[in-house]
């Protein structure tokens, strides 16, 4: 334990967070503003840099609170694993991606389990935040902590605790949202609880590991497949000539047994489109088909294809090939109001329309450039929006519906709008030119 110098309270817990992403470092900037002390590891150094400089490189995160958490004296960022032996709870939070055959890639998972077993001591707990298949803790990471010699249960305790992170949400935060925490023995579920309660307004124990990977599956499933059940609708929906939109809304007003789910070009982010891969693939184990949730994963992964194909005929329908047309994408980032690319849609959908010829550019306020991903290996950036830029494309493509967009305003001055998102909804003038994709 260590003193609480900034307010003289009784000692409170050191914690160590491996991987400052989207998910480790507000988790950190919590524990930080709970009193706690925090040494943040991650093997990129610029990561490191910016905190050490008190500024942030994730825009929903203001530098504000990573330079309040630094002044304090309780919040540094390193690359030296060998820190974390000095903590009381390591906790690791990195990414658990899809290999190329969408199976889980737990690479990262076990590299950082290796370089915790180097420098475990006896007592610590070390927990494992990131998103992956009931089983994992259990049977993948302990077996390697073990490697240090020491045995989990006893001489250290081992817990999951799924991130719940939606970055961007205005009504929930990390503090805010429910912890749920399974641990190997009831004493480790005794540890997590207490050091993450200084992190988090609630925490929810369940009685195993397996229980809160299985849950957070759970989640993201349930998802993934009313979103996937929408999308066909609006699929549907536009083959009939009928507003999904407005069936949606016209559904809601029933007051009970109806919960709203929207289409769009397709999933994004780290948890949706990739956790009930990770559920399809450990229930093959099983010997049991996930029929219902593959068919979900197919729907949702061809949506931007659907999105392609109704600029194609939008464009066709103007007297436009979509070879040799310029196209402007609305939006890189998977979800508005934040810089987060992962998984996006938006990269899709440009490389199917590159492959159809089109000269396709974007526009992102939160995504300056793009670097290689899985999607395409081109680095295009972001270009400006401006009268004269829109008059010069044959089509604007809406993907993300950031919220500091001017809709009427993007409408007057295009030619062709393509919207994915129901952005353009309220505009008074110019509906003519808005097809809804």
């Amino acid at each position: 334990m260590i003193e609480d110098k900034k307010s003289g309270n009784r000692e409170l817990p050191g914690v160590a967070i491996i991987g400052l992403g989207y998910v480790g470092l507000p988790l950190a900037l919590e524990f930080v503003e709970g009193g706690c002390a925090v040494t943040g590891i991650d093997v990129d150094p610029g990561k490191s840099e910016f905190i050490a400089k008190g500024e942030s490189y994730l825009k929903h995160i203001p530098s504000r609170r990573i330079s309040e958490a630094v002044e304090t004296g309780r919040f540094v960022a390193t690359t030296d694993f060998s820190l974390m032996s000095e903590a009381d709870a390591v906790i690791i939070c990195v990414p658990t991606p899809l290999g190329k055959s969408r199976e889980p890639d737990l690479s990262y998972v076990i590299d950082t389990g290796r370089e915790v077993a180097k420098y475990l001591r006896k007592g610590q707990l070390v927990v494992l935040e990131s998103t992956t298949y009931p089983g994992t803790t259990r049977e993948c990471l302990v077996p390697i902590l073990e490697e240090s010699g020491l045995t989990a249960g006893s001489d250290f305790h081992v817990a999951f605790s799924p991130e719940r992170e939606d970055p961007g949400n205005k009504k929930f935060t990390t503090r805010t949202i429910p912890k749920l925490v399974g641990a190997l023995t009831p004493r480790g579920l005794e540890l997590a609880e207490s050091i993450y309660s200084h992190a988090v307004d609630r925490v929810v124990p369940v009685s195993s590991p397996e229980v809160a990977e299985m849950a957070k599956i759970t989640e993201n499933t349930f998802r993934a497949v009313n979103i996937a059940l929408v999308n066909e609708l609006k699929m549907l929906s536009t083959r009939m000539g009928v507003d999904i939109w407005e069936i949606i809304e016209a559904a809601s007003t029933k007051p009970f047994g109806y919960t709203p789910f929207y289409p769009g070009p397709g999933l994004g982010g780290h948890c949706i489109p990739i956790d009930p891969f990770y559920l399809t693939w450990k229930a093959h184990q099983f010997e049991m088909p996930t029929r219902f949730i593959e068919l979900a994963g197919e729907i949702n992964t061809a949506m931007p294809g659907f999105v392609v194909n109704m600029v194609t005929r939008a464009l066709n329908e103007r007297f436009r090939s979509v070879k040799g047309s310029k196209i402007l994408i609305l939006g890189m980032a998977y979800k508005p109001d934040i810089d987060d690319i992962r998984e996006t849609p938006s990269l899709k959908v440009m490389d199917g329309l590159l492959e159809l010829g089109a000269e396709v550019d974007y526009n992102d306020p939160y995504v300056g450039e793009i670097g290689h991903t899985r999607q395409t290996h081109r680095r295009p950036v972001s270009v400006e929006l401006t009268e004269k830029s829109l008059a010069g494309y044959d089509c604007v493509v809406i993907i993300t519906n950031h919220s500091c967009y001017d809709y009427q305003w993007i409408v007057d001055n295009s030619s062709l709008v393509v919207d994915t998102r129901n952005a353009c909804a309220g505009i008074s003038r110019g509906s003519e030119k808005v097809v809804k994709a």
